[in-house]
């Protein structure tokens, strides 16, 4: 696998429990992957997050297709949770 360095996703301790986020903001990338999968569009998801760029919701999805394993997760965790 090819590494691949993101302009807008990364991982700072002690925001979201040092889970990948947008750079900027506490928005996880989970967060986009689960209202995607849940059936949201692109500009769902930016006029859900009016701070997010339509670029850094597709590098959100890019970084999913990359980490899978690591996401997966997390947006099961919180699918699990709205469903309570």
């Amino acid at each position: 696998m090819i590494a691949t360095n993101y302009r807008y996703v990364v991982k700072a301790p002690g925001i979201r429990s040092g889970h990948a986020i947008v750079e900027g903001t506490r928005i996880g990338v989970h967060d986009v992957v689960a209202m995607i999968q849940t059936g949201a569009t692109v500009d769902d998801v930016v006029a859900s997050f009016p701070r997010l760029s339509r670029a850094q919701v597709y590098e959100c999805l890019a970084y999913y297709e990359d980490h899978k394993s690591e996401i997966d997760p997390l947006v099961a965790a919180q699918t699990a949770h709205a469903d309570e």
